[in-house]
């Protein structure tokens, strides 16, 4: 006797209870393949962390260039943030590797940063406006400032 014998509703159906768990088994496989929120958060980050760099390093240059009185202390207070990009670039690497995804850049259009993602066997395209990417690094940078002035400030204390 079949589990389908006396229920109606499976008369129409061609499927069978073995077909659905294999292909519920499949959907189960299929996402621990894909990249979850975090991972595409990290994603982001070590896309966006060469920019910060690039930018600081720029403003470093001006700064040194510069006659400013506190010259000294911006170089300080930028090397500081730079060094703090790159210890999290480097745990962002790290964490990636661990996760075996890797980030390879593809095309820049108009408006639009590409990058191929290669995630655990997929390859996914990842793109980002270079609005969305502006406003990404200034809160970044706002970020790293304010870490650098909690710590200035613990140490004063």
């Amino acid at each position: 006797m079949s589990k389908l014998n006396g229920n109606e509703r499976w008369k129409t159906k061609m499927i069978m209870t073995e077909h659905v768990e294999q292909y519920e088994e499949q959907q189960r496989d299929n996402e621990d393949k894909l990249l979850t929120i975090d991972e595409r958060t990290m994603v982001r980050d070590i896309i966006l962390l060469p920019y910060i760099d690039t930018m600081v390093s720029k403003s470093l240059k001006e700064i040194e260039h510069s006659n400013n009185i506190l010259k000294r202390a911006y170089l300080m207070a930028g090397q500081a943030i730079q060094r703090s990009i790159m210890q999290d670039t480097y745990q962002l690497q790290k964490e990636l590797k661990q996760r075996n995804i890797r980030v390879l850049a593809d095309e820049q259009e108009d408006f639009l940063v590409y990058h191929k993602i290669f995630c655990r066997g997929y390859q996914e395209r990842f793109g980002m406006t270079r609005d969305v990417m502006r406003t990404e690094i200034s809160l970044r940078l706002t970020k790293y400032s304010a870490d650098l002035g909690a710590q200035l400030k613990d140490q004063l204390k």
